[in-house]
């Protein structure tokens, strides 16, 4: 018996977008990790792309629980010596706020090339506008 291979029709990729508005970050990541990879589609193959593209809108108005607003740093390190960056938190908010979710979905999907294919389907804006009407994207409730 052969294994079934779904064809992924590239033509039939939704788009959904996604208010952080008060969401919860860990949960909003694995929400929209989910949908990148295909995961809520009945044709989901782990080594397929299978997944829809995510515009994630007021990514500033995220939350997280307990203390990490505080306590928690994003680690950057260039390669060269004294090239460690720690910032926190409050920090990432203040000057880019999209890479609080972008860090938090790219540690959710592989780590080779089809997770770097699936990266570029997410899309993560500042503010409740967004520069991607045109695709007509379907309103998701975040998961709290």
């Amino acid at each position: 018996m052969k294994t079934y291979l779904p064809k992924v029709n590239l033509d039939q990729r939704k788009w959904h977008v996604i208010d952080a508005d008060g969401a919860i970050l860990g949960r909003l990541a694995v929400q929209v990790a989910d949908i990148i990879r295909g995961k809520n589609k009945p044709v989901y193959t782990a080594h397929l792309d299978a997944g829809d593209f995510v515009v994630v809108v007021n990514a500033e108005k995220v939350k997280l629980t307990g203390n990490k607003e505080l306590q928690k740093e994003y680690m950057s390190y260039s390669g060269w010596r004294g090239g460690e960056k720690r910032r926190t938190v409050e920090q990432v908010r203040a000057k880019q706020p999209e890479d609080l979710i972008m860090h938090a979905v790219r540690g959710m999907v592989p780590k080779n090339r089809l997770g770097r294919v699936l990266m570029t389907k997410v899309k993560v804006f500042k503010g409740p506008t967004h520069p991607h009407a045109a695709q007509q994207p379907a309103p998701l409730k975040a998961a709290n």
